[in-house]
């Protein structure tokens, strides 16, 4: 599979100053260090050669010299017979290499964090790139944005998708405000207008004055009627979409309302608006159209007594909403049949029966006010998002526009029509916007909506199948949890018109792939293990160094070359050559060799008086987060990251963290995971997508499956006692990252990640 967001010759913004540059086609990342955009570097178990998508080296780590080679004095590789052979044969020569070492390269001795000391470093590596674009659509209303303020961006940005949304506005503007509308904005709640605007009484009514069924859109007449709202299913009731047959199907309803002693009636064929922005409104209206009205009558062909038409009639976008939001429900089967009352819970049985979710929705309900708990609307969206014309999958093509002349709410091909049928159940709605999908209208309900968190919750969660585009979006979650275990730690800012979200509050990381680093450590606090530690490092070539100068063999001559030279009784000169004899004194001699015998005798209890000042217990390891393609042991990585320190910290297999996690259970008293976790993975079919994450911070290892090795890791929520960190690859030519896994990480280690301003996620696909 094709990198989603590299192309040969596009440009990216290659640092943090965001300098333009130039790249091949590779995944990339943002270099903690340096700032700067990288060519990513994968240490893997069997690296492939020639591979097009990311380099592949063996893994390796970064750990001094000799620290490595004392640690390798005292403990062989594993404890089989062959290892400890080996360890036997080659002692010597170990010891000779690490001596010569520690006399010539003595500050490489220790190492980092060494000498009984401490390690400053308390955070991980940090992700230095922000979202820098324009947005979409905002949370507020101080921001910039193209949907609201209707200014045209420069690039793909439609001036007919920015002279609609100014149309909606200047529409709202024109309404006249009444004394009994109520207020656009709700005290405390910071929105658009459009938003907020909630009306007692549709915008037009078919009232019956004077003998005549006439359409009416004069408020002061509307407020004065009551009136019962139509509920069908147009292909249905109009086969052959005939002015005929649309005049007898009206003449139907108005022989309805005759049988009720209504005087008004709501019925979408003529009260729907003629013009895109009114069809836009009363769309948005429609939830206060049926709470308002008396009761909502169903209309049903004749054949509705064998089901299917009630079936069909409920596989509507539109039903639930109709049905849930009503007062009371009434059933009229046939153009001129009776009308009879019919509650919720008898029309779930016919439409829906007993065993599926929508009538655990309507259940749910049981008629009373409009569901604001998400428990509910967690529902309410898993069946909608079942039916209807448009699809959530933001990879299907949008649906065709309509049609200027068509009528009725069937008819309005809406590509976000789910998500403006699920809005009805919300205290606040946002106005339809044809150009937006599914996923862009729901992050704008998202965020009018905000005690809800909906999309902050869906980021947090791992579906089945990850979107290439929007990848934030999520209907279901593999770890099990529902939307309202998930406590959201990020803030949706806005959304781009790619469709990514723009968080606020992330914490984050970047993780290494390229090798193990050195490690600084905190020990248990000694201040005879430092000195024993500083006298290895800079006792044994100090002592050599002051030794050689007063070697006396190596000065018993001192020769020049002169031309001119006056030489006293002491010395004998034959031409320009001149020997000088230079006797030195019985305490010197002593002296040198009592300071060359104590630096040889430091030189060869060096190993070990450097195994002593790396064998105290660590208390607190360097914050990494280090990635290998493929699958490690606990054991191999403990080996990568301590093999400078004889006592190392206990790495363990996390026990639910990743998909591929495994508890030990009762097979020991500490909870962790189980050991067998390796030997699973290694049966794994897709071995080209297993990677193992190694925290430091917390000594854990993790397993988990992605299309491409992540850089970055987000801290968005928390769920069941641990946090939910986001693991992304990063798009550096399309300033986004993209959600390749989520994994469960224990919830304290995000105090050492650092804050960074805004991220955008998930809006560009392949």
């Amino acid at each position: 599979m094709s990198l989603p967001f590299v192309s040969k010759g596009v440009n990216c913004r290659d640092d943090i100053n965001l300098k333009k540059h130039t790249h091949k086609d590779q995944q990339r990342y943002m270099d903690p260090d340096t700032g700067e955009c990288m060519e990513l570097v994968v240490q893997a178990v069997k690296p492939a050669s020639g591979t097009d998508k990311v380099k592949q080296v063996g893994i390796t780590d970064q750990t001094r010299r000799i620290p490595k080679l004392v640690v390798s004095l005292f403990r062989p590789k594993t404890c089989s017979t062959r290892d400890v052979l080996v360890f036997i044969l080659l002692w010597p020569f170990r010891f000779f290499i690490c001596s010569f070492h520690l006399l010539f390269w003595p500050l490489d001795g220790l190492p980092k964090g060494g000498m009984g000391g401490s390690v400053n470093v308390t955070e991980y590596p940090p992700y230095l790139m922000y979202y820098w674009g324009h947005l979409w659509a905002t949370r507020s209303q101080k921001e910039h944005s193209i949907f609201e303020q209707g200014r045209e961006r420069p690039g793909p940005a439609s001036s007919r998708s920015t002279s609609m949304a100014n149309s909606l506005t200047r529409l709202l503007s024109r309404r006249r405000k009444r004394e009994d509308d109520p207020p656009s904005t709700a005290p405390g709640i910071t929105s658009t207008p459009e938003s907020t605007a909630h009306n007692f009484y549709p915008r037009r009514l078919v009232i019956h004055r004077d003998g005549v069924w006439k359409v009416c859109d004069d408020h002061d007449q509307i407020a004065r009627h009551r009136y019962f709202a139509v509920s069908y299913r147009q292909s249905d009731m109009l086969k052959s979409e005939s002015e005929e047959e649309e005049k007898e199907f009206i003449a139907s309803i108005r022989s309805a309302a005759s049988q009720v002693e209504m005087k008004a009636y709501w019925l979408d064929l003529e009260c729907m608006g003629s013009t895109d922005d009114e069809k836009h409104l009363d769309v948005y209206q429609l939830a206060d159209t049926y709470r308002g009205a008396e009761f909502t009558l169903v209309a049903l062909p004749n054949s509705a007594q064998s089901g299917e038409s009630w079936r069909r009639w409920s596989d509507r976008v539109w039903t639930l909403p109709e049905i849930m939001l009503s007062k009371e429900l009434r059933c009229m089967i046939g153009p001129n049949g009776p009308v009879t009352i019919i509650t919720l819970r008898e029309l779930a049985n016919f439409a829906y029966g007993d065993d599926s979710e929508e009538a655990a929705v309507i259940n749910a309900c049981g008629g009373m006010d409009p569901l604001y708990q998400l428990e509910h609307l967690t529902l309410l969206k898993a069946v909608i998002w079942h039916r209807g014309n448009s699809s959530q999958d933001p990879e299907k093509a949008p649906p065709k526009a309509q049609s200027r002349q068509s009528k009725g709410i069937d008819n309005l091909s809406y590509e976000a029509e789910k998500v403006y049928a699920l809005m009805a159940f919300f205290e606040h709605r946002i106005m339809p916007f044809p150009p937006e999908n599914d996923l862009q209208a729901l992050a704008r309900l998202s965020m009018i909506n905000d005690r809800y968190h909906i999309a902050e919750r869906m980021l947090s969660m791992l579906p089945n199948k990850i979107p290439s585009k929007s990848c934030w979006y999520a209907d279901d979650d593999q770890y099990k949890a529902q939307f309202w275990d998930i406590e959201p730690e990020v803030q949706v800012a806005g959304i781009t018109d790619t469709g990514a979200l723009v968080l606020d509050g992330c914490r984050a990381a970047s993780i290494r792939w390229k090798d193990f680093p050195e490690v600084g450590v905190r020990t248990t606090e000694s201040g005879f293990r430092q000195l024993v530690a500083k006298v290895a490092v800079f006792g044994i070539p100090g002592f050599y160094a002051f030794a050689v100068q007063w070697i006396p063999w190596l000065f018993s001559k001192v020769s020049r070359t002169s031309s001119n030279v006056s030489a006293s009784t002491s010395e004998s000169c034959q031409g320009g050559l001149c020997t000088v004899n230079v006797s030195l004194s019985p305490a010197a001699t002593i002296l040198a060799i009592v300071l060359f015998g104590w630096a040889t005798i430091l030189l060869i209890l060096g190993p070990f008086m450097i195994a002593y000042s790396i064998s105290g217990r660590i208390l607190f390891t360097q914050p990494f987060l280090i990635g290998v393609k493929g699958a490690i042991k606990v054991e191999e990585a403990s080996h990568y990251l301590y093999r400078a320190w004889i006592s190392r910290p206990r790495i363990i297999y996390t026990t639910s963290g990743s998909l591929l996690a495994q508890h030990a259970g009762r097979e020991g008293d500490i909870r962790e995971g189980k050991k067998s976790q390796y030997d699973a993975v290694k049966e794994l079919k897709n071995q080209d997508e297993l990677y193992t994450l190694v925290d430091t911070s917390t000594g854990t290892l993790y397993y988990f499956t992605a299309e491409r090795p992540p850089t970055v890791c987000l801290y968005t929520g928390r769920e069941g006692g641990l946090g939910r960190f986001v693991l992304c690859s990063e798009n550096c030519t399309a300033n986004e990252l993209h959600k390749e896994t989520v994994i469960r990480m224990p919830s304290q280690i995000h105090r050492s990640m650092r804050s960074c301003g805004w991220l955008a996620i998930g809006g560009v696909g392949e």
